[in-house]
């Protein structure tokens, strides 16, 4: 009885400091990232005040989403501080309660912290961020570069013609290409037209350029409102080819993953991004784990400013290497479970290794 009522009890500190934090960084993010955006687009005729307001908003959830790991080890050291000094921890032990029982509270909620990052924050950021870049789209000059420099290009066979497709920027799951580019070649691999358009929208058999400039060797280049290019690309291909994981939502992963699959497609990406999202609750209980370490030690009025500064360096690095892993496995360095999983694995034992040894000798 006193166990479970004292549970619930941290459970609710823990949950109302998790709270107050995340109101807090989001709203630092929002004036940031509202502040650069209006700056960036303050010259764009297309923009507006409200619009560049909506624009920050669907960016949001998604910026937020990278700082749940550093949300979580500071709600915890700050909630643990706070129960130390009004010795509230100093009862639970007298009263004969182990670390690891008033323990468990906080690191349930941080696990249910990273289920509702998972099933709730996930797809409301991968929803903005396709948005945000069809907003960003439109509001583009056509003179500035997209922000987004991680379109691949694509090479297209269709009969006689071969091309390559480049752009600047992605829309409606690959069908649609900002500031795209065509350049075709001959038999002999020399360059014969240059395409460029202002939109390319993958219809049924052909792209549909608008806004065209097409520039052929030793000729004036010349305008054309729209052309159209053969293609033999499916838009279940293309979809695949240029999805972007950040962009795909927690429950349609899985599927992306088969439909890519079954085209052949390399899923380094897409599968790094879904073991990445299934181990992000066990990745804030290895976060909670390195808070504890540094702040179950009794102290009534000054916490060792240094054995705290450990633990957030400690929760940085553990970040930064969850970060770099994650990248080798998107490449196809590292296999992407083995990316995501075996620095939280391993981190989470470290943190058990130290409590361990902490409390238990």
């Amino acid at each position: 009885m006193i166990l479970g009522t004292l549970s619930r009890y941290f459970l609710k500190r823990y949950a109302l400091t998790v709270f107050w934090f995340v109101i807090g960084v989001a709203a630092i993010i929002f004036l940031i990232d509202f502040s650069e955006v209006s700056g960036r687009f303050s010259d764009n005729e297309g923009s507006s005040l409200a619009g560049v307001f909506l624009l920050t908003l669907s960016r949001l959830p998604a910026l937020l989403q990278q700082t749940i790991p550093f949300i979580s080890l500071f709600a915890g050291i700050t909630t643990l501080i706070a129960l130390n000094r009004r010795s509230e921890l100093v009862v639970a032990r007298a009263a004969g309660i182990s670390v690891w029982q008033f323990m468990m509270p906080f690191l349930t909620g941080a696990f249910l912290l990273g289920i509702a990052c998972v099933v709730i924050l996930n797809p409301l950021a991968a929803l903005g961020q396709k948005r945000a870049s069809e907003m960003e789209a439109a509001w583009r000059d056509s003179s500035k570069p997209a922000s987004n420099t991680s379109v691949p290009w694509m090479r297209q066979i269709t009969g006689s013609d071969d091309a390559i497709i480049g752009a600047n920027s992605v829309l409606e799951n690959g069908t649609l290409l900002m500031q795209a580019v065509f350049i075709h070649f001959d038999t002999q691999g020399r360059i014969i037209l240059r395409q460029d358009a202002r939109t390319a929208k993958l219809q049924n058999g052909y792209w549909l350029l608008n806004d065209v400039i097409e520039t052929r060797d030793g000729e004036v280049p010349a305008r054309k409102p729209s052309a159209q290019v053969r293609t033999n690309l499916k838009k279940e291909f293309v979809q695949e080819r240029l999805a972007q994981p950040e962009t795909v939502a927690f429950y349609d992963l899985s599927q992306k993953i088969s439909v890519a699959r079954s085209f052949g497609v390399s899923t380094k990406m897409l599968e790094t991004q879904f073991h990445s999202l299934l181990s992000l609750p066990f990745l804030l209980v290895a976060m909670t784990l390195i808070a504890a370490t540094v702040s179950l030690k009794f102290s009534r009025f000054n916490q060792s400013r240094s054995v705290i500064l450990g633990g957030i360096i400690s929760g940085f690095v553990l970040y930064v290497a969850t970060v770099l892993v994650k990248a080798f496995g998107s490449s196809g360095v590292v296999p992407p479970f083995v990316a995501t999983w075996v620095p939280v694995i391993v981190a989470m034992a470290l943190g058990a290794t130290i409590l361990l040894h902490q409390e238990d000798g």
